[in-house]
């Protein structure tokens, strides 16, 4: 009896040893596949401005009343987030308290701005109350969107604070938007050349290992050669 005992004592270490050692193995293959999926970003389209470019000042309204410039230099040296949202955009009610909730995170050196276009007023107005944005600037302006060549969405676009654009997409996640911003600090305008610059980066060991294996080769081609050479 007691040895029975004992023999599935053991056996039960066993098998949470091996458990164990599982789970270490697939958490480092879940690392490791991280490190090899590319971010996803914002979709960001050809046309309109390009990232980089120097922005045009818009004198606009917004709905209460006050007026606003959106692009150009502006003395706060806030950057601008414009997020484009419409009240028939299902996609647009879940994403404005994510984009609120980033935007506050980034208080310090960014502001948050709300766009859409439309001649029902009293709809915006109640569009506004429902999302609770009553704080934050609202613009009715279809020559905005079509200068920024919005086409889709929800749509956002980051401008510098020095009025060059920095980022800009379609976004349908926090995941997205946090794209548009990392596109800012790091100076890289989209996923795609990210990825390039990444793949580059990885590529130069192997090829430097090739050329230095070519190398190898050519010196030992040569002290062969000269070794016939002498021995003729």
């Amino acid at each position: 009896m007691i040895e029975a005992l004992v023999i599935s004592n053991i056996v039960l270490w066993v098998i949470v040893i091996v458990l164990a050692l599982v789970v270490f193995a697939l958490t480092r293959q879940v690392g490791i596949l991280h490190e090899r999926v590319a971010p996803a970003g914002a979709l960001q389209p050809t046309s309109g401005p390009k990232v980089g470019e120097l922005t045009t000042e818009l004198p606009l309204t917004a709905l209460d009343g006050s007026s606003l410039v959106i692009g150009g230099a502006n003395e706060s040296s806030l950057a601008s987030f414009i997020l484009f949202i419409s009240p028939t955009c299902p996609v647009c009610k879940t994403l404005v308290p994510t984009a609120k909730s980033l935007v506050n995170s980034e208080s310090g050196r960014m502001q948050l701005l709300f766009a859409s276009d439309g001649e029902d007023i009293e709809k915006h107005r109640s569009y506004i109350r429902d999302l609770e944005i009553d704080d934050y600037p609202y613009v009715l302006s279809q020559q905005l969107g079509m200068t920024y060549q919005v086409s889709k969405l929800p749509f956002a676009v980051l401008i510098g604070g020095d009025g060059t654009l920095k980022s800009k997409g379609l976004v349908n996640t926090r995941e997205h938007m946090e794209s548009l911003i990392e596109a800012m600090d790091t100076g890289i305008a989209t996923v795609q050349e990210y990825v390039a610059i990444a793949q580059t980066e990885t590529s130069r060991p192997e090829t430097a290992n090739l050329e230095a294996e070519q190398e190898q080769q050519k010196q030992h081609a040569n002290i062969e050669s000269s070794a016939m050479e002498q021995s003729s």
